[in-house]
């Protein structure tokens, strides 16, 4: 591979791992949430699989299939699972399958957004500034997705849009290990993987458990349990 298509492909990895990350502030739809966290997953993977072919690492393009196949099609299917349990097949109607009352309106979460892309490029300029490589250049994207994912933690009511937005955090230090590093280990990379496969398991079964009791998903009705 040139360094003009390197440069190209890794560009076009980036700007579709960020635009994703962006999208899932604007949309409040839980199933387009979904869907757009597992366009950012086939992101990632191209990501790390453009990495992996210019540097001839075998085991990186391994690893960037293996990430595919769990960020854009595993994960995403046991989140819908998790959506329908929850009562998100219901429809429009019910109201269960939209994030309808998030902490921050839609327009503001897309100005924080802009601004924490700011922030972003203001911490990495040592980073870019130590190795100026396409990589390096690429970092502050992955930071800005690691911020936009703990702004979606902290503001979205859902317990669903709350686990795309820790996934969203864990893509993004994902693709910063990526391109700081000449390559994440196997092992290193497996074990991070089954550990938030688990934890998405687990926050499956707890959003089914919170629906059958509470029959809704908003975690704001649980502060009603320190009465």
């Amino acid at each position: 591979m040139n360094h003009t298509l390197y440069v190209q492909l890794l560009d076009l990895a980036c700007g579709a791992f960020l635009l994703a990350g962006v999208l899932v502030l604007w949309r409040r739809d839980l199933a387009a949430i979904v869907r757009l966290f597992a366009v950012q997953g086939a992101a990632l993977g191209a990501l790390v699989a453009v990495l992996g072919v210019h540097k001839g690492d075998a085991e990186v393009i391994g690893l960037a299939v293996g990430i595919g196949l769990l960020r854009a099609v595993l994960l995403p299917w046991l989140l819908r699972r998790a959506l329908a349990a929850s009562g998100g097949a219901a429809g429009p109607a019910g109201g269960a399958n939209r994030e309808s009352k998030p902490l921050v309106n839609v327009a503001t979460s897309l100005v924080v957004a802009a601004l924490l892309a700011l922030v972003a490029y203001a911490v990495t300029r040592p980073v870019v500034a130590l190795d100026p490589s396409p990589a390096a250049h690429a970092v502050p994207v992955a930071l800005t997705v690691v911020l936009i994912g703990f702004f979606a933690l902290v503001t979205r009511r859902r317990a669903l849009s709350q686990v795309v937005g820790f996934l969203l955090v864990d893509n993004g230090i994902t693709a910063v290990a990526f391109l700081t590093t000449s390559g994440v280990p196997l092992i290193v990379e497996g074990g991070v993987s089954l550990d938030v496969l688990l934890a998405v398991l687990v926050l499956q079964v707890l959003t089914a458990r919170i629906r059958a009791a509470f029959g809704d998903t908003d975690l704001d009705d649980l502060r009603e349990l320190r009465d």
